[in-house]
């Protein structure tokens, strides 16, 4: 069957796409510590492979894959985890999905590949077994604990003692408190439920809310004027939320608007709440520094 000129340009795009992916999971397959994921890895890589063969035949053309694209996609997955890195690259062949099935009527083919796709390498893709999401639950504890009670103390602080110094000091020692006080109750929750993982856990949790510490009393730090050091770490709380709530929502397969929403509705709920009790103490008290 001869195709046209956009059919074949449009079969050419799938091939090198196939040949990239078959590219990134023949390297993760090398890198891959655990034996069982390095050959999940590699049984989609040779289904990847398997369909660069089939547009071939389509083709009658060999495509070269996009090899700086499958070297970023690598990286992604190395420094952010497999799942995340591999959901990342596979939402970028669904959203083609949709074009390809425009020649669907002319090359019956490329449906099958397709079903292949988001059933079998799906499933396969499911199945891989990795730390870091296993911790995600710890992550998200400690994240969502410190932006909303620290982005809540430092609002409040803030109004209430109008000094970066002052605000930076009382903020790091109730952050490092918070993390200690967190990470112990993450330990002795997990510990009480029976779980062998306890400590890492705790660090997990504990690792997660000092790095949200740094971000949210940072600004208070390297600032002079108190309320661009608030408007900064209000903006790190929403920054924050938006890449924490994007990796989940790739890495789980949630909504990430929804999620964004919830989280930073919440967060600056209670730091407008704990801005206004900042005024209102102040005044109370007299305190005038």
């Amino acid at each position: 069957m001869e195709l046209t000129e956009g059919q074949l340009e449009k079969v050419i795009s799938a091939q090198r796409n196939e040949i990239t992916h078959h590219l990134i999971y023949k390297m993760l397959a090398k890198s891959a510590s655990h034996k069982e994921n390095a050959n999940l890895l590699s049984r989609i890589a040779d289904e990847e492979l398997r369909h660069v063969e089939l547009w071939e035949r389509i083709s009658k053309i060999k495509a070269r894959p996009h090899k700086l694209r499958a070297y970023f996609h690598y990286l992604i997955c190395r420094i952010f985890g497999l799942t995340f890195g591999i959901k990342l690259m596979e939402s970028r062949i669904s959203n083609l999905h949709q074009e390809y099935e425009t020649i669907g009527h002319d090359i019956p083919r490329s449906k099958s590949i397709i079903k292949e796709q988001e059933g079998h390498e799906r499933a396969l893709i499911g199945m891989i077994d990795e730390e870091r999401l296993r911790y995600v639950g710890s992550v998200v504890l400690g994240l969502n604990d410190a932006l909303i009670e620290l982005s809540g103390v430092l609002a409040g602080l803030t109004l209430a003692l109008q000094n970066t110094r002052l605000v930076a000091l009382a903020g790091l020692i109730t952050g490092v408190c918070a993390t200690l006080s967190m990470s112990a109750s993450q330990y002795l929750s997990t510990k009480s439920s029976g779980r062998s993982d306890s400590l890492k856990s705790a660090a997990y949790t504990g690792v997660a809310y000092l790095i949200t510490v740094a971000a949210l009393v940072g600004p208070y730090l390297l600032l002079k004027d108190v309320f661009t050091a608030l408007a900064v770490m209000l903006a790190n709380v929403l920054l924050m939320i938006m890449a924490f709530t994007f990796y989940v929502s790739v890495a789980r397969d949630r909504d990430f608007l929804k999620g964004f929403i919830e989280m930073a509705g919440i967060s600056l709920g209670v730091a407008g709440v704990s801005f206004a009790l900042g005024h209102l103490l102040r005044v109370w008290m007299g305190i005038d520094i």
